[in-house]
């Protein structure tokens, strides 16, 4: 299936820049680190605040750091491939593949997320785990959960990555439109502080967002936060902002190109 070569095919893409993935693997740890400590610091002045202990709340820390290049919490993720080629005008050629733009687009990042998963996921997490008493699962079902939350939660970033994307059809410079979106996720995903320290009804709508499912979720699944009946309702809960979020990206996707309009050429 062309959709499984396309995901192949940016998984060993990706795994080519070797160097990039070894100064992300720093970066993160080091921030880790920095994160951590000012975590050991909050929880120690409030214990069990939001409803973690300590440990939880540093398995939350290096969960993010895992997660940040994979799920693009952040931003970007190859999503401002899309965004240039829409610019420049080359985005008249991938109209004309024999495949589904948006589906291409998917699988093309769901390739990547799986690189930056094992590539820059696994070592920050482990010298967490070396370092830090993490709250991490001894059974593997609820790391199997984890990883599925974790691949609808990168779903869920992609649909919206994709639909900032999609406006660069009408934008001359979707680059502050991205930067937004990018800042709107690292807060609204947990990546800042963890949602459910947020207070009252605030912490209530944050946690009803998309970007909850990204990060906050899977998180959750991990530490152990959620099982049975709320493990599924919130695997439920990304699954239904990925379709939904899917499905207004082909709409807008259906608008943009009745008539492209080349900004470049």
């Amino acid at each position: 299936m062309w959709s499984v070569a396309v995901a192949a095919g940016s998984f060993r893409r990706y795994a080519t820049y070797r160097i990039a993935t070894v100064a992300g693997v720093f970066t993160n740890t080091v921030f880790g680190f920095i994160v951590a400590y000012t975590y050991i610091a909050l929880w120690d002045a409030r214990p069990h605040l939001g409803g973690y202990d300590q440990a939880q709340a540093l398995t939350f820390v290096w969960t993010a750091q895992a997660l940040l290049a994979a799920s693009a919490l952040m931003a970007g993720g190859g999503i401002d491939e899309l965004q240039e080629r829409i610019r420049s005008g080359d985005i008249a050629v991938d109209l004309y593949r024999p495949a589904d733009l948006q589906l291409w687009w998917l699988a093309a990042d769901l390739g990547r997320a799986a690189l930056q998963l094992i590539g820059r996921g696994v070592a920050p997490m482990a010298v967490g785990a070396l370092v830090f008493p993490l709250a991490l699962p001894s059974d593997p079902l609820t790391w199997g959960w984890f990883l599925l939350s974790v691949t609808l939660g990168v779903v869920v970033s992609f649909a919206l990555r994709y639909l900032v994307a999609l406006a660069s059809f009408w934008l001359l410079d979707g680059s502050g439109l991205a930067l937004i979106s990018g800042l709107a996720c690292m807060f609204f995903s947990g990546m800042v502080l963890p949602l459910r320290v947020f207070p009252g009804d605030f912490g209530a709508l944050a946690q009803l967002l998309p970007w909850a499912g990204i990060l906050q979720v899977p998180a959750d699944v991990l530490v152990g936060a959620r099982s049975g009946a709320t493990l599924a309702s919130g695997l439920l809960f990304q699954a239904a902002w990925g379709v939904a979020l899917l499905a207004l990206g082909r709409l807008v996707q259906t608008a943009a190109t009745r008539k492209v309009v080349v900004h470049g050429g």
